[in-house]
């Protein structure tokens, strides 16, 4: 099989498809958490605790000088980032969990085979088929 070809096989089954479109959804939501955590959740907790911006919050490990930038640990921007990190683990979370359920749901329980008659049992059949037909 030449090269081409078994990369088209694995192009087109059905779980690469999926995982693209996963990966292209969970960018797109990583994007959208990331805003909902700088624009809208850090802003009041920031201003209940003293008008605080907490992508400002640096602790500075060498000063300024000439020529070049401070250099600081940016622990409020990080601060950000584990927020936003919780808030797509849940999201995830609860989409597992969601989709675990519709499985259990959906998932039919095979009706239990019978086991075989054993010789005993097919032996008492035919005497009693036999008796009823005296």
């Amino acid at each position: 099989m030449s090269l081409i070809q078994e990369f088209k096989e694995f192009a087109i089954k059905g779980n690469v498809v999926d995982m693209a479109v996963g990966i292209i959804i969970g960018g797109a939501f990583g994007t959208i958490v990331q805003s909902l955590v700088k624009d809208v959740i850090m802003p009041p907790i920031g201003l209940a605790l003293g008008g605080v911006d907490f992508s400002d919050i640096k602790l500075p490990l060498k000063a300024a000088a000439e020529g070049r930038e401070a250099v600081t640990m940016n622990v409020g921007l990080f601060l950000n980032n584990v927020i936003s990190f919780l808030i797509v683990a849940l999201a995830v979370f609860m989409l597992v969990k969601a989709i675990n359920e519709l499985r259990r749901r959906f998932e039919t329980e095979k009706p239990a085979v019978p086991p075989a008659p054993t010789p005993t049992e097919t032996y008492l059949k035919d005497i009693r088929d036999a008796l009823v037909k005296r």
